[in-house]
């Protein structure tokens, strides 16, 4: 019943939004406006909290809880990119189905009350295969990428009125009743524009010129263009745009921070990447301190790049370290952190939207910024840390606050501290990849690419074609193969020595063959793709066969003249022979696209019926398929596998391809970059999964993990500094009130409506560690333990009052003197389950 009147109030309301759009229409007023202070929606000044969350790096059934949780976490706006090699893979045939249905997505952040900012490109970067090109695109005649360019801006025109025309046809920009509030034509273009001169200059007004003549209803923007013309607004990308920002271009324009890099996305080799949620919101609030209106989080769910979707050496995974992590799940900290953020700007939006700034240098690293507007009552001030190392205290108004080593305290009355972005009053989280209690892979079997040799391969040429062109992306695969006669006077006379193979590669990976034999792997990484392998070899008299498997991990996505890069093999020696080196790079050559089980879809139930799969070997083997089913884990947490006996290659199950791993390919602390890799919920069925890998270089698939995850281990970490929680506080009819006593406390929710089963370690004192790995410091409380486990054991939420006479053991203080640190961790799981 609730679920249907939550239904029919959100109809009313969305039913509202069009019927004010369409009487601004008639008034002649536009819907979406804007000004020196702030993007004006419907006649009403907004802070806008948004985040990007792209569609194809999930699954339409993950859609509404991403989009519910995003607005659960403060945010009023949805951005995304509209990705034109998905749409476009062949000229001139188009798909906007499944995960590439963005009309729908649109829709329903649209049913869940959020805005939109569609980022059309048609140059999205996104770390996505050519930046969003399709490689069609890279083969017409003449063309330069992102220039005033006759064959380029023709074909940029006709995709771009595509998208337009699909998006005013479903009524989806907001003077329609539609969500989108804002478009973005081109992206960072400032990086390239040097590179093309006067044809870059061109381009820019040509690119913002097209966006007014497509669509004139909302605002356009272009981000970090310093020169973009007057009709667009100018916005800033980066970590620390409220340091960094020089302005928008123009004194009517409003302050847009277009991406808030939450982390960093990773490469293949790369250590993690990681940014505190205290350093993100230390950013975000110094931003609208200084008149910023407009954050987005890139990325606020950054999601799988399933398939062969990744530009260069990308990672599966994506942005892992947003707000919602790869599975959708809440990353805590970062998520509650930001939430609490958001809640304490919207406290303060009277007095920031409508109140004059003032700012005070207190000391070079003290500054007090205020908006308040005079004669009222209505005041926010911004008390700031700058200092990276010192917590430092400032009087403001008579009243001393301490403040934290770099960090800002939010007053919304000027007088009440809601909320600093140094102390974090959000519960923590840990994840958890669990081994399945019931799934288990059945039948493991394999099947061995046979290694072509020259006569095996129907592409003909004296030199090894270059495998962009060759394999125009439709694989990451392509097999060179060449033969030699050699003499027995040519080899080497000594058991000693022998002859060497070198490859020397423009990119990225080489699986290399003599006589059929597995002589090496070699790769390049992102700022080197190319390499150069050199491995001894065994040859013998007569024909020797040299066969190559060149491999791309993924097509360039940024820089200039991205139409001009190449990979592939690039010159092919013998060294060691009696008569010195022999360079056969022209020595005729034949090539094919794909390994062969792949062009027969074997990793399909129907293909895999079309070669005659053997039992499992336990000894390692490259360029070797295997094969296995499953039946889906238990629950509805999300799945994954653990790729850690493989080394390099992909994972089909169900037919569809979840990806890229490598394995094998270790980061400077020893670790693979990624281990784990999402499988959808929604590629699942109840029985019978079948499983597909393919191994290039040589692993063991029966010790891959089956895994479900999890954000089960949840904690508090509350200092004597902290605030109260900023929710204890509103404002209402332009007065600031709280609406519950504000005590200072511990709070712990559960995910999905499970409850704390076992209390797993408190401390009232020091502590070391983060949630999941914590350490007991040089004092605690058994009083501590017993009070956590009397006030949350068997309940979705619990809250623990940070209140020394509770926490410490009665006359038995063993650190009286320092201020204490109340940690707690709890496991959760469904109710009545006992622990395991």
């Amino acid at each position: 019943m609730r679920d249907q009147m939550s239904r029919v109030v959100l109809l009313v309301l969305l039913s509202l939004v069009i019927a004010n759009a369409d009487a601004d229409k008639k008034n002649g007023q536009p819907v979406v406006t804007y000004d020196a202070r702030s993007i004006i929606i419907n006649g009403s000044r907004e802070l806008l909290f948004s985040g990007s969350i792209h569609y194809p790096r999930s699954t339409p059934d993950m859609w509404p809880q991403l989009i519910r949780k995003a607005k659960e976490g403060g945010l009023n706006v949805i951005q995304t990119y509209v990705f034109w090699n998905i749409h476009e893979p062949v000229q001139g045939q188009f798909n906007f189905e499944g995960n590439y249905d963005f009309v729908k997505f649109i829709r329903m952040i649209q049913e869940q009350g959020l805005w939109v900012t569609l980022r059309i490109g048609p140059y999205i970067e996104a770390e996505w295969n050519l930046g969003g090109f399709p490689y069609w695109l890279k083969e017409v005649p003449n063309i330069t990428f992102r220039s005033y360019n006759e064959p380029f801006m023709y074909h940029m025109k006709r995709y771009s009125e595509k998208i337009i025309d699909i998006v005013k046809g479903e009524k989806l920009f907001a003077d329609q009743g539609g969500p989108i509030i804002m478009a973005q034509i081109e992206n960072e273009y400032n990086n390239v524009q040097l590179a093309y001169r006067d044809a870059g200059k061109k381009y820019v007004k040509w690119a913002a010129d097209l966006a007014i003549s497509l669509y004139n209803g909302v605002p356009w923007v272009m981000c970090k263009q310093k020169d973009a013309p007057s009709t667009v607004i100018s916005t800033c990308n980066g970590r620390q745009c409220g340091d960094t920002f020089p302005g928008p271009n123009g004194p009517d324009k409003p302050s847009l921070w277009t991406e808030n890099w939450t982390a960093q996305y990773r490469v293949f080799g790369d250590p993690p990447s990681q940014r505190a949620a205290e350093d993100l919101a230390y950013a975000v609030a110094r931003f609208f301190a200084r008149n910023g209106t407009l954050n987005n989080y890139y990325m606020y769910h950054g999601g799988t790049n399933f398939g062969r979707t990744s530009s260069s050496f990308v990672t599966t995974r994506y942005y892992d370290e947003a707000p919602l992590d790869e599975f959708g799940l809440k990353r805590e900290p970062k998520f509650g952190h930001l939430k609490d953020l958001h809640k304490a700007l919207r406290l303060s939006k009277k007095p920031l939207l409508w109140g004059t700034q003032n700012v005070q240098m207190v000391t070079k690293d003290l500054e007090i910024t205020t908006y308040e507007k005079s004669g009222t009552n209505i005041c926010v001030a911004f008390l700031t840390n700058n200092h990276s190392r010192e917590a430092m205290n400032i009087k403001f108004r008579g009243v001393d606050y301490y403040l934290p080593a770099k960090s800002i305290s939010i007053l919304p009355d000027c007088k009440t501290v809601v909320y600093n972005t140094q102390t974090v009053v959000a519960q923590h989280s840990s994840r958890n990849f669990d081994l399945s209690k019931t799934s288990k892979f059945r039948n493991w079997e394999m099947f061995k690419e046979t290694i072509p040799t020259k006569n095996d391969l129907p592409i003909k040429s004296k030199s090894p074609r270059e495998l962009y062109r060759l394999n125009q992306d439709t694989s990451d695969y392509a097999w060179y193969s060449t033969s030699i006669n050699l003499d027995k006077r040519d080899l080497p006379m000594r058991s000693d020595i022998r002859s060497v193979l070198q490859i020397a590669s423009l990119g990225h990976a080489t699986v290399a063959f003599v006589n059929g034999e597995f002589v090496g792997f070699g790769h390049g990484s992102n700022i080197e793709k190319s390499h150069v392998f050199k491995n001894p070899i065994n040859l013998h008299p007569g024909d020797n066969d040299i066969t190559l498997l060149g491999m791309t991990v993924g097509l360039p996505n940024s820089g200039a003249y991205m139409e001009r890069r190449f990979a592939g093999p690039r010159a092919v020696t013998l060294e060691g022979l009696m008569s010195g080196t022999l360079d056969i790079t022209r020595n005729h050559w034949a090539q094919q696209v794909g390994v062969n089980g792949e062009n027969m879809k074997i990793f399909t139930e129907e293909g895999s019926k079309k070669v005659k799969w053997s039992p499992l070997s336990e000894t390692p083997s490259p360029v070797t398929w295997y094969k296995a089913y499953f039946d889906a884990p238990e629950g509805n947490d999300p799945v994954a596998l653990r790729m850690m006996s493989m080394a390099k290659g992909m994972v089909w199950v169900n037919g569809l391809n979840i990806g890229r791993y490598w394995v094998s390919y270790l980061s400077p602390l020893g670790k693979p970059t990624q281990e784990e890799y999402h499988i959808p919920r929604a590629y699942l069925k109840e029985k019978d999964n079948l499983v597909v890998v393919f191994e290039e270089i040589g692993g063991n698939p029966s010790k891959i993990d089956i895994l479900v995850v999890n954000r089960d281990t949840i904690c508090s970490v509350i200092t004597e500094y902290h605030p109260p929680q900023v929710k204890t506080w509103e404002r209402k009819d332009n007065k600031f009130r709280s609406i519950a006593d504000p005590i200072k406390a511990a709070y712990l929710t559960c995910p999905d409506k499970k409850v704390v089963t076992k209390v797993e370690f408190v401390t009232f004192g020091t502590v070391e560690g983060a949630c999941g790995t914590f350490l007991p410091g040089k004092c605690d409380s058994t009083k501590a333990h017993k009070l956590v486990e009397e006030l949350c054991l068997g309940k979705v939420e619990c809250t623990i009052p940070f209140d020394r006479e509770d926490l410490v053991d009665s006359n038995n203080d063993s650190c009286p003197d320092i201020a204490k640190t109340l940690a707690v961790q709890v496991r959760c799981d469904r109710p009545n389950k006992s622990d395991s």
